[in-house]
């Protein structure tokens, strides 16, 4: 098991005992520092800084008696925000029609990095609108993905 699916195996419940939805987590990793970060979301209110700091002390508790990762680390715990990360085939499914950045392991049809409209999603894959034609992603060759709201027609009220 991975360093971050151990990481997700402690910290979901946790996240979710505490009466929020665990969106997902990063561990981004380097010679230099570790960073664990997770997203949680609560509806219909959102998350406040007073919930991030709940977590946060809550989490970093547990992964003190845990000791998931080896010396030092930080943990950032932070609402999804506007341009949402994507991590599970619910959240692709959940945001179905909306606009959305998803970058590649490796190019499909000479492309890194795809911007497109969420067509559909099912378990194994998400198809994307760009550039007027439909583009099926596995989720295994996906790096990562968020969605990107056109923030002009937000700001407009379209």
């Amino acid at each position: 098991m991975s360093v971050q699916d151990n990481l997700i195996r402690l910290i979901r419940p946790a996240v979710e005992d505490l009466g929020y939805e665990f969106v997902g987590l990063e561990y981004l990793s380097n010679p230099k520092n570790r960073l664990v970060r997770i997203y949680i979301d609560r509806e219909p209110e959102g998350i406040s800084v007073d919930d991030c700091a709940n977590v946060s002390h809550e989490v970093s508790a547990l992964l003190d008696v845990e000791d998931p990762i080896s010396g030092e680390y930080s943990l950032e715990v932070s609402s999804p925000g506007i341009e949402r990360p994507l991590f599970e085939p619910a959240h692709y499914r959940q945001f179905v029609g909306e606009r959305a950045t998803v970058h590649l392991f490796a190019p499909l049809e000479n492309r890194r990095k795809i911007k497109g409209v969420i067509v559909e999603a099912d378990d194994a894959r998400v198809i994307l609108e760009a550039d007027g034609q439909r583009l099926e992603v596995a989720y295994a060759d996906i790096r990562r993905a968020n969605l990107k709201p056109d923030v002009d027609a937000l700001l407009s009220g379209r």
